[in-house]
Order: structure tokens, then sequence, then C-alpha cells
């Protein structure tokens, strides 16, 4: 282990020297990856382009513990990577993340080859470490116990020129039975109020025009600094920040969830009507097993209550079907609690055990064929639910947020795709005048479809704005390197709002 004092502010490498990150699991893990794009470029590293699949001078793990066989998945990665590395003098590997914060020298004991090995709390390393091994010519292991900088302090490389995250906090003082997360990513730490606004208004500067509040549980914001409404209060300053269209967040705890944020949320024009609140279980017994800390009367209030502040409110969630323990019955209140709630989406996972966790210890591990038939029983019940709520939407005219990426038919069925402001996907009819990514559209809602919605009409009103000017610039810049760089397109778009992630790891 080193000291921080070794930092340096970055590291001369040749200006030839190319990247690759490979991101896995949550939202925090994609906004590291932007720190780590941002670090690197910073020290000289350029991009490598699109499809490089292993051929960067340095390619980077951003792994995550959450996912099962997360840790073969790596260790088979890595391994394809071997003969590569082999046979390129200089080529250096990288792992961070979760899994590096948990496994540590245990990486570079199985995968020799591996360069660098880094934790969650000292992401701003990179490019020291990478220097050191080459000049050290050994594979360094740096996994800091304690947050070194708050990562929004670190250089960025963001992923879209109209939408950003911006993390208020990181970290968890929960400890759900089925989550190794707060052991990794350690316990709250929150950002001051007026740092976050301040990253927000330079965002806006820049032609963003959303922004996704981000934290492990956002909404428990507040309880490092002592404030219990910091949450609230920093929805409504979104709300008076000039030029920022929509504002979102992921991912609150219904624990948390108080009605002065409900308040917020519903008198803030620029806070959009959609809400991600993970249940995980419809069932009192199991969410005491998993120790969540609230019962189903009081996730079904949440609801409720949200739904009379905002009625065209899209609410999704997270479930778990088989947690250790699990009967029939139990997963029966699931299904109550889906059918109740009628969630526009759920992300839906079979459980299986994470190493490291209480629930992997418990009594009552439910047989595979048994979690596959009640996991394929939710699925359809939320199907249809997604379907019914879906079709409400036909006739209704919405203003999109033009996206980029997000319908992968759209070349073929010559339509362009967005986001409603309740987040709902809508592939509309490509207009005659020019829109781009960031650019705001008017159009009705035709049909629907369980997961997407059409706007087959003709596109009703088009709103150039700030963010496409910052999207075309960005794209002119990128379609014209200079010579002897080589520079990838990066994947350009609002972020993925809701990426498919098990409980526990900014979805909690």
């Amino acid at each position: 282990m080193t000291s921080s004092s070794d930092r340096s502010p970055a590291v001369d490498v040749l200006p030839s020297k190319t990247y690759e990150i490979r991101t896995y699991g949550c939202q925090m893990n994609v906004h590291d990856s932007e720190r780590l794009s941002g670090l690197l470029e910073d020290a000289g590293y350029v991009r490598a382009p699109e499809g490089s699949d292993g051929e960067a001078d340095v390619v980077v793990f951003n792994t995550c513990a959450v996912r099962e066989n997360a840790d073969n998945k790596l260790y088979g990665n890595l391994g394809h990577l071997a003969p590569k590395k082999a046979s390129r003098p200089g080529m250096q590997i990288a792992v961070g993340g979760c899994l590096a914060q948990k496994d540590r020298d245990t990486i570079v004991k199985r995968a020799p080859w591996v360069d660098v090995v880094f934790g969650t709390h000292n992401i701003g390393k990179l490019p020291v470490l990478l220097e050191r091994a080459r000049v050290q010519e050994e594979a360094q292991v740096e996994i800091a116990e304690s947050l070194e900088a708050f990562p929004s302090t670190l250089p960025t490389r963001r992923e879209s020129a109209y939408a950003a995250w911006v993390s208020i906090s990181v970290g968890c003082n929960n400890t759900c039975t089925f989550c190794i997360v707060p052991a990794l990513r350690g316990k709250e730490k929150d950002r001051r109020p007026g740092d976050i606004l301040a990253e927000i208004e330079a965002l806006v500067a820049e032609g963003v025009s959303e922004i996704t509040l981000l934290g492990q549980n956002v909404n428990a914001y507040g309880s490092d600094i002592g404030d219990r409404e910091a949450f609230s209060k920093l929805l409504r300053a979104c709300g008076t920040i000039d030029g920022l269209e929509r504002v979102r967040f992921t991912s609150p705890h219904p624990r948390d969830f108080t009605d002065d944020v409900i308040a917020a949320m519903a008198e803030t024009p620029n806070v959009m009507p959609q809400l991600h609140m993970p249940l995980q279980s419809g069932s009192d017994p199991v969410l005491k097993a998993m120790r969540r800390s609230y019962r189903q009367e009081r996730f079904l209030g949440i609801i409720d209550k949200v739904r009379a502040a905002i009625p065209h409110a899209a609410i999704s969630t997270d479930i778990i079907v088989g947690f250790p323990g699990e009967t029939e019955e139990d997963f029966q209140q699931t299904l109550h609690v889906v059918r109740e709630a009628r969630f526009a989406q759920a992300f839906t996972f079979q459980y299986s055990k994470r190493p490291g966790t209480p629930a992997a210890e418990m009594d009552g591990q439910i047989p595979k064929k048994v979690v596959q038939e009640r996991y394929e029983r939710l699925v359809a019940l939320q199907e249809e639910i997604s379907w019914e709520e879906n079709k409400k939407q036909v006739g209704r005219t919405v203003e999109l947020m033009v996206a980029e990426g997000e319908g992968r038919k759209d070349d073929a069925t010559r339509r362009l795709s967005g986001r409603a402001p309740d987040n709902r996907l809508v592939h509309f009819t490509k207009p005659e005048q020019e829109v781009r990514p960031g650019d705001l559209v008017t159009v009705e809602i035709t049909y629907a479809a369980p997961h997407h919605l059409l706007a087959e009409g003709a596109v009703l009103d088009v709103r150039r704005t700030r963010a496409g000017d910052a999207w075309e610039k960005r794209n002119t810049q990128q379609a014209a390197p200079p010579a002897g760089v080589l520079l990838g397109l990066p994947k350009v778009g609002v972020p993925e709002p809701l990426p498919a992630v098990t409980g526990g790891c900014a979805v909690d």
C-alpha cells in the first residue's frame, strides 16, 4: 500500500497511447467510468476506436460484485486478453470497481498478467498506478479503505453532450442481507449542496439540459450533513437553474421517501414525473429477512401519495424472486403489490447467492426450478400491466427529448427515438426538419407496446435547443480529429436511466 501523498495530477504519456474501458453493473459504475475516461485523457491517453476489443494500449475493467458469477466473467475476459498482452509489449490491463475492492490481491494471483488493481475509493490514482507499474515492471495493487477524493472533483469524459449523471452521495448506510455493496462502497458520504448545484450550473452552461441525481440511496441525502429535508431542498433548487429542462434521480429507498420529497417533485416543473422505487418483495416476512426497513402497507402508501400528487407519474421498480425462505404465499403477496402498484416497468431478478452476503448463508434456499416458475409468472403479469399502462398513453400529446442509440431499428424504419417526461421510450416519424439528440419534439402517441410507444403521425413541433447545439458541436469536433491521433467516437446519448441491475448496487 502507498500513501495518498504519492498522487500526482497527471502522468505524461505518448499521445498515441489508447485506452478502452469495459463497464459492468450499476449507474455508479457507469459514472465512475466517465471519471476514469476523464483521468486517462487528462493524462494524455486517447479513446480507442469503437469495437477495438482489447486492442487498446490500456484496457480497464470497471467491475461489479453484485452480478451473478461476476468473478468468473472477469477472469474469463482477462484470460481472453492474456495472449494479446503477451504479443504486445507495453500493453497494460487494470481492474477496478467493486470486485477489485472485494478480491484485492486475489486478482493478480489468478491473473498475474494484470498490471493494476484499484478500488472504489481511489479511482483517481489510476494514471499514477499505470505509470508506476510500467516503470517498476510489476503489478500495483492499491485498495483504499476510505474515500480519498469525492469522484466529482476528478476530470470527466461524459458519454453525452446533453444529459449527465451528477453524483450527490457515495456509499450506503443500509444493511440489506442480499447486498454486499455497503461493505465495498463504504458508509454514505454526502456532497455539499453548493458543490452539487455548482456542477449542475457548469454542465448547463456547456449545453447539458437533463441531469440525473445519482446516489446508492439517493433520497437518504442529508443524513451525512444533518438535514433530513436536504434532498427535497436540492430538487427545488434544481428548479431555479435556468436552462435545465429535466431532472431525474435514482434510486430512492422507501424508508427515506418522505412527504416533502413528493411535494418537491410535484411542485418543481423540471423534476420529471417518473419514479424508480425498489420493492424487492411484497411479503412482510421476506422484507424483514432482507432487512428492508419498510413493509407492504408503507410501500403502497408511498405509491398512492405519489399518484395523488403526480397523476401521470410512471413508476418502476426492482423485484427479487426466490429469496431464501420465500413461500408461495410470500410470492403471492409480491404479485398482489404488482397488481396494486401497476408499475410501468419492473426489473425482475431471480435470487442467486452472492458470496459475502448474509443471505447466502441463510436456510431455506429455494430450488432453481421453483424460482424459475415464479419468475415466469411475475414477468407475465408485469408484461400485461406494462402494456395496459402504455395503452393509456395513446392519444396523448407529449414532448420528447430526442435521443441517440435508443432505437435499434430507427435506420430501417426511418424513425427517431426519444424519451417522454415520464421516461417512456417513444419512436417517432422522422420529420422533414433536422432534429438532433438533445432537441425537443412534440408528438401524439398512436400505438403502444409493452416496452415502447409509437408516434406514427407528423411531428407537431420541433424545438432546437442549446443541448442539440452541444451535441452537434461535439460530433463535429470528433469527426475531424488531429492528424495522427486515434480518437474513437463515444456512445453519445442520454445516460441509460435504469440499467438492469440487481437490487443493492445503486438500486437499493
